[in-house]
This record gives structure tokens, C-alpha cells and sequence, in this order.
């Protein structure tokens, strides 16, 4: 399709749906090995489609991410790298280019993109009730208001499984005393709980998963519509959310597309970027990719999952709640992350600082029983350099110090180096500060002003890719 395959005919172009969860983390799912997680619907796309093994968000944060996803370009080159910042106007996005070319365009569940971008949707449902607990009411309604005379793009963004949670229809879904925390919660019954709750609304998302397919099967557009399920950033809990880790960084990909895809179950192990999400949906829509979009196009790899795609993956960490400024790149082999700001220590953002895993750490830091991973939720100063190596999938053990590895440190630090100087990023030394208590999340008594934002007003303006 698009640049990679036979030119669509109008009549031809696919619907596309795509799908974000909020913070669920990428082995949250059974297809991705989770062994108590709930999620049949997503199993089942699974091995209908294709799942993505390797595919990396640009930052592990709610609103940066989004504006990423759907401008093609790193947080820093948006306008909008903090969280909680508008996608300034001067920003396309992939929505604004289907709408163009013919498509309707809804949006259904939750926003945190500012006003401007709404412009590239014929119908946003973002308010209130009408969006539901979990964010996912609209999404079924979207689908029967549309016109039935266009190709049609939905962004149907949940609130599941961002905190708080509440009771839902699949509460108790998932028993505590069968939770395993990983290695840097502690190994507590109210942790269990708290996993258990967490567990309770991706089985909602799932479900909703479910409900949108069943409507896509109704109005006999199921085998022309693109199903793609991805995660805006990692679990809301200690060392993943905010965190350049796997834990924080890494996003779910899985792709269902009956008329695109006869490779049905398999896994790619190309790397991909949350950038190259815009421009690969252009490509499967048939529609010219703009140079202000810095990913490029997977529509080879999802024709072809054998091939490989990326050589980098880059991401970075801005304010969320804390002042913060790391970059990271990552390639099949390794995972370097810089920390511009070592002194601070990376306890999570404010939601999950109340937490009671949170304070199950706070109360084994306490009584000295924190293990090495569980203490690095409150350590500072911090590295200046991390590395590490895949076979290290918690991304436990940083190995930069080790003399053996000063050729691929120095390979990396060039990299990044190349990243930053093409994209025009920027490391301002006046960044905004705490808006929160690390210790408990509560809010602190500041007047909350802004720093200058990495990227600045000009690197809107850059459309450089960087390395590839």
C-alpha cells in the first residue's frame, strides 16, 4: 500500500483504528507472557495478526507520548515535551493528513493533546461522563455515527489502567494472593492488591477491544480495517512509569489487518519507534508522507516481518511532575541512558508516589530490607551513564563502568550526541521544577511556573530524523 505497494483506488483505502491504553506496560498481557493478566481479546488479535516485540515509546509519559505518536516526531520537536502541554498548531499530524485525503476522522476517550489539534477530527468525544470510567463508551458509538460513504480513521484512547482505580464490571478479576510482583516492588499483600486492581482494568480495556471489533463485524468493515493496539507509556507504578527502562519505555504493538496481513501469529523482531506510527498509517492509507514527520514507514516489515528496521530507537525524559532530563538510546544490542539531572532521585510521578506499592517500598527502606532494585526507586545521586545489555531485561545491572564496554560506550555517546545535535534538542539549565512531594505525591505548596522546555520555540521547525 501507499509507497510499498500497489497505489490505492479511493474505494480501496483501509478503515484504521487505532487503539492506546493508558499506562499499561508492554508484559502486561498474555501475549506478551503475562501469566495471570486477563486479556483473551487482545491474545486472540494476537494470533490473528502480528505482534511487535521490540517497539519503543519516545518518552514514558501520558501527554508527551501521545503528542509523539500522533505528530511523528520526538516529544522535543513537538512544542509539547513536558506533560500536560498543548501540540502547538503549527504541529501536522497524521489525523490532519487523513482528514485531507478523504477520511472521517473521530476521536473517543481521553484527549491531553490541548485544543489545536482537534481541528484534524470531524468529531472528538472527550468530555465527562460521556466517555465512561475507563474512557471506552464512546468508542462503539463513534464507529455507528460515522459516515458510511468514507474511509474512516478512529482514535479511541482508554483511561484504563491510569490511577485511581475503582470498582468496574471486572473487579476481582484477579485474586491478590496469586500476584507475583516483579523484583523492584516488594513482595507485600497491599502491593498484591494494588496489582490485582491494576490487572482488573486492562481486562476492561480488553473487553472494550472486544466490543469495537464486534461493531467493526456488524457493519461488515472488519476485514478492510486496520486494528492497531499500542500503550502511551509504562505501568503506573515504582521504576517503570517516567523511568527510560524497559518497564517505563516499552510499549505492546500488536497489528490485526485481515486484508493486509497472511502471516497470521507471527512476531516481528524489527525495532520500531512510536514516531513511525504516523507515517506507516499514511502509508497504509495511500497518503504522501510529509518531511515534518521524523519516523518513517513499517509497512514493509508488516508485510515482511522478518525484515529488519531500525539500527535506534531513541527516547527521553522530561518533566512529569519532577524535574527531570534523560535521553536514551537503544539499538537490538544495548541500552544507553544519559541523566542530565543525576542528582535527583526518579521515585515516579505523583499518582504512583501515593501508592500503596509505593509505600510498601517506603516502609522496607525504613527497616533497611529495600533489595538493590527496589532501593534504586530512591536513589540519588543517580548514574550519569547506564548501560545494558539484552540479556538484562529489567535493565538491573548497569555495566558502563566496566572497562570492556568503553567501545560501545563511546559508539553510543556519539550517537546520542549525532540525535541531539540533528533534532535540535536542547538541555536548558532553568527546567521546571517539583510539583509534587516525592515522598508521598501530594501536591506542594509552590506557585507552579514553567521552565524553559528542551527543544525551545525552534526545534518545532526541525525535521531531521537523526540517525536510523
Amino acid at each position: 500500500m501507499g509507497s510499498f505497494l500497489t497505489p490505492l483506488l479511493a474505494s480501496d483505502r483501509p478503515n484504521i483504528v487505532l487503539i492506546i491504553a493508558d499506562d499499561i506496560g508492554w508484559n502486561d498481557l498474555g501475549c506478551y507472557g503475562h501469566p495471570q493478566v486477563q486479556s483473551p481479546t487482545i491474545n486472540r488479535l494476537a494470533e490473528e495478526g502480528l505482534v511487535f516485540d521490540h517497539f519503543y515509546l519516545t518518552t514514558s509519559s501520558c501527554s508527551p507520548s501521545r503528542a509523539s505518536i500522533i505528530s511523528g516526531r520526538y516529544p522535543h520537536n513537538t512544542g509539547a515535551a513536558e506533560l500536560h502541554t498543548p501540540l502547538p498548531k503549527e504541529i501536522i499530524t497524521f489525523a490532519r493528513r487523513l482528514k485531507e485525503a478523504g477520511y472521517y476522522t473521530a476521536q473517543a476517550g481521553k484527549w491531553h493533546l490541548g485544543d489545536a489539534a482537534k481541528a484534524d477530527f470531524d468529531v472528538i468525544h472527550d468530555k465527562g461522563s460521556e466517555i465512561g470510567d475507563g474512557g471506552e463508551d464512546m468508542w462503539v458509538p463513534s464507529l455507528r455515527e460515522r459516515p458510511v460513504n468514507q474511509p474512516f480513521f478512529m482514535w479511541f484512547a482508554a483511561l484504563d489502567a491510569h490511577r485511581p482505580w475503582g470498582p468496574n464490571p471486572f473487579s476481582g478479576t484477579h485474586k491478590p494472593e496469586e500476584v507475583v510482583p516483579p523484583v523492584y516492588l516488594a513482595d507485600t499483600l497491599p502491593t498484591k492488591i494494588d496489582l490485582a486492581r491494576y490487572y482488573d482494568e486492562i481486562t476492561r480495556f480488553d473487553h472494550y477491544i472486544g466490543e469495537v471489533e464486534k461493531e467493526l463485524s456488524r457493519q461488515g468493515v472488519l476485514d478492510q480495517t486496520v486494528i492497531i493496539i499500542i500503550s502511551d507509556n509504562g505501568r503506573p507504578f515504582p521504576r517503570s512509569k517516567t523511568r527510560m527502562y524497559d518497564s517505563g519505555i516499552k510499549s505492546p504493538l500488536i497489528i490485526k489487518w485481515s486484508k493486509g496481513i497472511d502471516h497470521a501469529g507471527k512476531r516481528s523482531k524489527a525495532l520500531i519507534s512510536a514516531i513511525d506510527i504516523a507515517p506507516t498509517i499514511l502509508d497504509i492509507a495511500g497518503v504522501d508522507i510529509d518531511d515534518s514527520f521524523q519516523g518513517k514507514s513499517f509497512l514493509p516489515v508488516i508485510v515482511s516481518p522478518e525484515r529488519e528496521f531500525r539500527n535506534y530507537a531513541f527516547s527521553e525524559h522530561n518533566w512529569h511532575d519532577h524535574e527531570a532530563l534523560e535521553r536514551m538510546v537503544r539499538t537490538k544490542d544495548h541500552v544507553y541512558v544519559l541523566n542530565l539531572r543525576p542528582n535527583n532521585s526518579q521515585n515516579g510521578p505523583a499518582d504512583s508516589n501515593s501508592s500503596d506499592s509505593y509505600r510498601d517500598l517506603v516502609l522496607l527502606k525504613e527497616t533497611g530490607r529495600l533489595n538493590a532494585a527496589q532501593a534504586d526507586v530512591f536513589l540519588a545521586p543517580r548514574p550519569y551513564e547506564e548501560l545494558f545489555f539484552p540479556a538484562d531485561t529489567e535493565q538491573l545491572h548497569n555495566v558502563a563502568a566496566d572497562p570492556k564496554n568503553r567501545e560501545i560506550l563511546r559508539i553510543l555517546r556519539l550517537t546520542l550526541s549525532q540525535w541531539i545535535t540533528e533534532t535540535g534538542d536542547t538541555h536548558p539549565s532553568s527546567l521546571t521544577p517539583d510539583w509534587y512531594n516525592k515522598e508521598n505525591g501530594k501536591a506542594l505548596d509552590i506557585n507552579r511556573t514553567r521552565g524553559e522546555m528542551p527543544g525551545g520555540v525552534d526545534a518545532i521547525f526541525v525535521n531531521s530524523k537523526g540517525p536510523f
